[in-house]
């Protein structure tokens, strides 16, 4: 059922309508990313030969599954990898990484995260020296991190001051996570991979690259990178993969992430499919579309904030590197309604409204909108933020551009009834 008519909907829609003739140019931009990816995916299918027969999944050990390997030959030529490993087996991005940091990293070696903390979920897999649950610190990996200057950048200096003999990984958060910084391009983490290969060269550079995957033309094992780690349930999955995550890079580092996701000496030789693969090659091939559908959403989620007096991270106009749209909020009470807003447009559990909880992992209350058809599907139309100042809510995904826009509609329609803004009539 469409909105109900009434003066506030109706005001904005007018300013939807001033804000999409604003973004159209950066809407011609992301059709052409998209396009080129989507070209990219399409070639990958081609020299790989994928056939329907590649879409049978395996049982038990899963011995000889040929559609396994040829996905992992697919998505390695997508990454301009030399190898990858995709598997339903991974449960989530945080599961991915940390399979990825365990089988780099020994006890003694040194995990250096040069652009800051990192997502909230990890704290834990890093954990603390002595802490009992089995974290990196756990095992005798020592964890270093160096802070972000004030504007964001890379603290160049602080990281030649932290990297030595048992600097054994470089980690790279390409998304904001929940900071408020612009996420880093291709080009810029190509530019860190070069700048550390200089103090130390045989370092091993990881990125987690969750919620990058597709925004731009190329990826980071592309510029250097020796392996990196994403989400099926985010931009590769293109809304279809019920699970699972993928790692990307150099053999051995892929080969050493595979021995931690199973055993030593079995690595990526087995692990039954039962069935997932129809859904990982097709919305491997949607994704780019997806993707693109997404960030063309974002894009006009920050103008229509930006025109309404909002600040928002990134801005409308800027390059776009990963899914998330960053909006400030003055208090609790407009974060949480933005949040419950977004789950009123969900096609899935709309009628549930969402409220902060202590989430496993995270530091604070959170908030979740999530009213998607995969659980925790963040390539799907979601929010979420930390009850925390400042108050600030991410929101991410889309299937279609018109459910994005949908969403933000009734995000400041509810802002509106709540009378916690005034929507008045746009002017030029």
């Amino acid at each position: 059922m469409i909105q109900q008519e009434n003066a506030n909907w109706n005001r904005l829609l007018e300013w939807a309508e001033a804000a999409e003739a604003q973004v159209s140019p950066m809407f011609r931009s992301l059709d052409k990313i998209a396009e080129r990816n989507q070209w990219k995916v399409i070639q990958a299918f081609q020299r790989h030969r994928v056939s329907d027969f590649h879409f049978n999944g395996s049982t038990g050990y899963g011995y000889n599954d040929r559609g396994r390997e040829i996905l992992d030959f697919v998505y390695a030529d997508i990454m301009g990898a030399e190898a990858a490993l995709v598997r339903p087996h991974f449960v989530s991005g945080t599961h991915t990484i940390s399979c990825a940091l365990f089988g780099l990293l020994r006890p003694g070696d040194e995990l250096l995260y040069i652009t800051g903390r990192p997502y909230d979920t990890l704290h834990k897999v890093i954990g603390k020296p002595g802490d009992g649950t089995g974290s990196l610190q756990d095992f005798g990996i020592k964890y270093v991190e160096v802070p972000l200057a004030a504007d964001g950048a890379i603290d160049w200096g602080g990281v030649a001051s932290k990297v030595n003999e048992r600097t054994k990984v470089i980690g790279i958060q390409r998304s904001r996570g929940y900071e408020w910084r612009s996420s880093y391009t291709v080009a810029e983490i190509g530019e860190m991979v070069k700048r550390v290969k200089v103090m130390k060269p045989d370092v091993s550079v990881f990125v987690d690259n969750c919620y990058g995957e597709f925004t731009e033309e190329l990826e980071p094992t592309q510029v250097g990178v020796d392996l990196m780690a994403g989400s099926l349930i985010k931009n590769p999955g293109g809304g279809l993969a019920p699970t699972g995550g993928y790692v990307a890079g150099t053999k051995h580092a892929v080969e050493l992430t595979s021995y931690r996701l199973t055993a030593p000496g079995i690595g990526g030789e087995v692990g039954a499919t039962l069935g997932t693969l129809r859904a990982m090659y097709q919305g491997l091939f949607l994704a780019p579309h997806l993707v693109g559908q997404a960030l063309k959403g974002s894009v006009f989620a920050a103008a229509m904030f930006e025109m309404l007096g909002y600040e928002t991270n990134p801005r409308w106009d800027a390059k776009r590197t990963d899914l998330i749209q960053a909006v400030k909020f003055s208090d609790s009470k407009q974060l949480i309604a933005f949040v419950q807003g977004i789950q009123r447009a969900a096609a899935v559990d709309s009628h549930v409204v969402p409220e902060p909880w202590d989430m496993p992992g995270y530091e604070h209350p959170v908030i979740m909108a999530a009213g998607t058809f995969m659980q925790g599907g963040s390539l799907e139309l979601s929010a979420d933020a930390p009850i925390r100042e400042p108050y600030i809510a991410y929101m991410q995904g889309g299937l279609t551009y018109s459910h994005v826009k949908y969403g933000v509609l009734n995000a400041l329609s509810l802002l509106a009834e709540r009378e916690l803004i005034v929507i008045k009539p746009y002017t030029t």
